[in-house]
């Protein structure tokens, strides 16, 4: 007897924590228990407990049962055949067996038995900001977060649900349950039904993630990436929750409960026979109902209900459009003509432009030659301003039609894009879509009466307006210049540059020496100011005449000299009185005066040609040796190797009589030379 107690005291400690906490839950009634020992009728066939009829038997049942079987041997007498036990509450009252039997049956009909791996029926008991707390009829309830119910919202305290028992108990003891899983078994096989027969089903969007969106099939979450929402890329998934839209379901895997769906399947399929339908129906030259589906730079695709044209930007207005944007946009409803259709390709080319009138139809009566219009200004270019006279119909103004007298650099100098301009038609171009205008042309042609205004000879006042290296333009009155050249500047002077001789902005006297109406030129004079001086100048330095010049200029072919500040001449490098001089420069200088011969004269030309070894060829050696001596650029030369042959040959002085014999008078040439001059002129 020692030894049964002290095995039943072992056994009685290692009651689970889990009894003890179920026991405080259920609140069950404390029981007395008294034995009695009695002698049971041999004719009485003892039951076991395991064989009771119609009784579910569990394993906390089993564990129960064993438990008890094991306390009555430990205690019976061995005489003993069965016990019988009598049930006694805390106050007294004893239960009969029909009455245990009853209370038994009663608590075990609170109890469910479940399994893990099914899905069981539940009660919402509680919901928080996080959780549902659900009784599925077990000893403790199950918790499920709440991100797992499809309407969180519409979750409330007392709602049957049907859940899937993952755990019966975890490391707290606590129910796992799932509501998403539970969703997904139920629907497992319809599901997997539907993905290999290929059919459509109908889902809604629930909510936004990324890669794409979650959708609710059939009770169950979905995936239906970003690529295959639509056809094209949508720019506001945010705007597709809670639509209704068909699917197909392309993808599934149970055991990571993986639903992926399309709809860019369907749609596609909607497009393709919608495509077919319409290729039989669609013929050129028919007019169409299209929605405008994309905007690009060159023009903008029409969707005509399955099949995509394109409505080049050239074909949508018989008028100047910068973007298809101004015309159309995203979404629109527009009627489009079948410009062409490819067999091979099945592209469809539309028109819009075509649905209107030509507005180049009769364009030569519209817009006669000489008539004056009002248009405008739509572009301007380097050459020209484009000008709207109507939808479709464009005149360009050149930019020579733009000013009779003034020098346009460029159009906007004188217009902008917008403004309104008249002109006139100066030529129409149907077969090319051309028509001509002008503005200046509004106003009379000042050059048809500049003979009038500027006769030859007139004598006017103007502004130095710009130099160039071949005169200097002077204006006149505004947009009218004139010109003077560089060699009508000075009768005697060789000008190099017009800054010689006046600046920009001088006001000075010009006279009007020539008229080019064809190129709407004025040639001007300043030198025609006064007298041609060169009828005294031909007398005064006929050929042979002897002078002193200044020198002006020094250059490697030679010198210029200055002639009593009346005229210039030249003095060519040969004749500079060395033979062996080849570079007067740095021999001779600026403002030196040297001694010289006229030696030719053109007055047409306005050309004196001047000389040192004529000069010293009449003089003595001496003299010459002396010059060359001064300007002598050979070295340790000896003066006479530097002297020209025609003075080394010579030799003695000539007699009077041998220089009169071999030099004519200088009166018989002048004679001469004036007499020609005058027969020229």
């Amino acid at each position: 007897m020692a030894e049964a107690k002290k095995t039943t005291s072992k056994k009685a400690a290692k009651v689970s924590k889990r009894k003890a906490t179920t026991a405080k839950k259920t609140k069950k009634t404390k029981t007395k228990l008294t034995k009695t020992v009695t002698k049971v009728v041999k004719t009485k066939k003892k039951v076991p407990w395991e064989t009771q009829k119609e009784k579910v038997v569990t394993a906390r049942h089993k564990r129960v049962a064993e438990k008890a079987k094991e306390r009555s041997e430990a205690s019976a007498p061995a005489d003993v055949e069965v016990q019988r036990m009598r049930i006694t509450d805390v106050s007294g009252v004893t239960y009969d067996d029909p009455a245990y039997e009853s209370m038994v049956q009663m608590y075990d009909s609170t109890i469910k038995d479940i399994k893990e791996g099914e899905i069981v029926a539940g009660t919402v008991l509680g919901v928080n900001r996080d959780d549902v707390i659900v009784d599925v009829g077990f000893k403790s309830e199950g918790i499920i977060p709440l991100h797992e119910f499809p309407t969180p919202l519409n979750v409330k305290v007392g709602d049957a649900i049907e859940v899937y028992l993952e755990q019966i108990e975890d490391s707290n003891g606590q129910l796992i349950l799932s509501k998403q899983k539970a969703d997904f078994m139920r629907v497992w096989d319809r599901i997997r039904e539907i993905h290999d027969s290929g059919d459509e089903v109908s889902g809604t969007v629930v909510r936004r993630i990324k890669g794409g969106l979650v959708v609710d099939v059939m009770g169950v979450d979905a995936f239906l990436p970003g690529s295959q929402v639509a056809l094209r890329q949508v720019p506001d998934f945010d705007a597709l929750i809670n639509q209704e839209m068909a699917l197909k379901i392309i993808k599934i895997n149970k055991a990571r409960r993986n639903i992926v769906v399309s709809r860019r399947v369907v749609l596609e399929e909607e497009r393709d026979t919608m495509r077919e339908e319409l290729l039989n129906e669609i013929a050129v030259e028919q007019v169409r109902q299209g929605i405008v589906k994309n905007i690009t730079d060159f023009g903008v695709f029409i969707d005509l209900g399955g099949v995509d044209g394109l409505l080049h930007i050239t074909d949508m207005s018989w008028g100047r459009i910068r973007h298809p944007s101004e015309m159309v946009s995203l979404g629109d409803q527009i009627d489009v003509k079948i410009l062409d259709i490819d067999d091979k390709t099945s592209r469809i080319s539309l028109g819009l432009k075509q649905m209107t009138p030509y507005p180049w139809e009769n364009i030569e009566e519209k817009y006669p030659i000489g008539r004056k219009v009002t248009g405008r200004v739509v572009s301007i270019t380097d050459y020209g301003a484009f000008v709207e006279l109507e939808k479709g119909i464009e005149g360009l103004i050149h930019i020579s039609e733009m000013s009779w007298t003034q020098h346009i650099k460029h159009p906007s100098k004188i217009m902008n894009v917008n403004d309104a301009v008249e002109a006139v038609v100066l030529s129409v171009d149907k077969e090319n879509e051309k028509i001509s205008l002008g503005i200046k042309q509004m106003e009379p042609d000042p050059w048809e009466t500049i003979d009038q205004k500027y006769p030859i000879g007139k004598v006017i006042s103007g502004k130095v307006r710009n130099l160039t290296a071949f005169g200097a333009f002077v204006e006149l009155e505004e947009g009218i210049d004139g010109l003077v050249h560089i060699s009508d500047m000075s009768w005697t002077r060789r000008i190099q540059h017009p800054s010689e001789v006046m600046k920009k902005g001088d006001k000075v006297e010009v006279k009007v020496i020539k008229i080019d109406h064809e190129n709407r030129r004025i040639s001007l004079g300043l030198k025609q100011l006064t007298e041609d001086p060169w009828g005294d100048i031909a007398k005064k330095y006929a050929v042979g005449t002897e002078c002193l010049g200044t020198i002006t200029k020094v250059m490697d072919r030679g010198v210029v000299v200055d002639l009593d500040n009346m005229v210039e001449g030249f003095v060519p490098t040969a004749q500079l009185g060395s033979k062996e001089l080849t570079d007067p420069v740095g021999v001779f200088s600026e403002g030196e005066q040297i001694p010289l011969q006229v030696i030719e004269f053109e007055r047409h030309q306005h050309k004196i040609v001047l000389s040192v070894t004529a000069y010293y060829k009449k003089r003595e050696r001496a003299e010459l040796d002396d010059f060359l001596t001064k300007h002598s650029s050979a070295g340790n030369k000896a003066i006479a190797e530097a002297m020209p042959d025609e003075l080394r040959e010579a030799g003695e002085p000539e007699t009077p009589a041998e220089e009169a014999a071999e030099v004519p008078p200088d009166d018989t040439d002048q004679g001469d030379s004036s007499s020609e001059e005058e027969k020229t002129e």
